[in-house]
């Protein structure tokens, strides 16, 4: 199987978690692209969607699939999205598609994370896909120094600004033993929108797509 197949499979999987009647959080990217066009053929069944990009909430109508303003929802029971890297404890670098302040956003709503992703995603130690950091443009160069202090080379994504209107700092080189600590760090950095390691705000499920089928990876 290709990749795009394995995409396929796992975003069909994930319909499987989707409680019945309630409002479903809809992550952004290739896989989560999957997943939406999987919802629609259950649409009726739920109360709508919570999305963490203009680009999911296009495909989202375009389905007929209502898309709910995050001030409206308390809560929902389960957040599906994709990631650049998951480790074996749940932890994430997400941001490879610019969408990673809203993707917290949305996590945050959520009871649960359910994370769909190909097998090539699963790592040991995150941080071989370079760290998305969201970062208001006049700390671009003070963040990078910061990064660099610590051993990262940090280089703002070119031509690239987020559904928020801010750059994109791109870091690599880092070896990322404690995601938490990290995560953690670099967010009280002055003029750090977001970091893209989500470890506050973990999976709880991975659905993996192997050569084998779908492997559930629980955490």
């Amino acid at each position: 199987m290709n990749q795009d197949q394995l995409k396929a499979l796992v975003g069909q999987a994930a319909v499987q978690h989707v409680v019945p009647g309630s409002v479903v959080g809809v992550g952004t990217g290739s896989t989560v692209n999957h997943f939406i066009d999987a919802l629609a053929a259950i649409k009726d069944r739920i109360a709508g969607a919570v999305s963490s990009s203009e680009r999911s909430t296009e495909r989202l109508k375009a389905h007929g699939i209502p898309v709910l303003d995050t001030s409206t929802v308390q809560g929902i029971p389960v957040y599906v999205d994709g990631a650049d890297e998951i480790d074996h404890q749940g932890f994430m670098i997400k941001g490879g598609g610019a969408a990673l302040t809203r993707e917290k956003i949305v996590a945050d709503l959520a009871e649960r994370f359910i994370c769909i992703a190909d097998e090539s995603k699963l790592v040991d130690v995150l941080g071989n896909f370079p760290l998305p950091v969201e970062v208001i443009g006049m700390a671009a160069a003070q963040v990078a120094r910061r990064f660099k202090a610590l051993g990262g080379e940090a280089s703002i994504r070119p031509g690239v600004l987020t559904d928020n209107g801010n750059p994109i700092l791109d870091v690599r080189g880092l070896r990322i033993t404690d995601p938490l600590a990290m995560e953690t760090e670099v967010n009280q950095w002055p003029g750090v929108v977001t970091v893209g390691i989500f470890a506050r705000h973990k999976a709880q499920v991975c659905l993996l797509g192997t050569a084998e089928g779908v492997k559930t990876l629980s955490f």
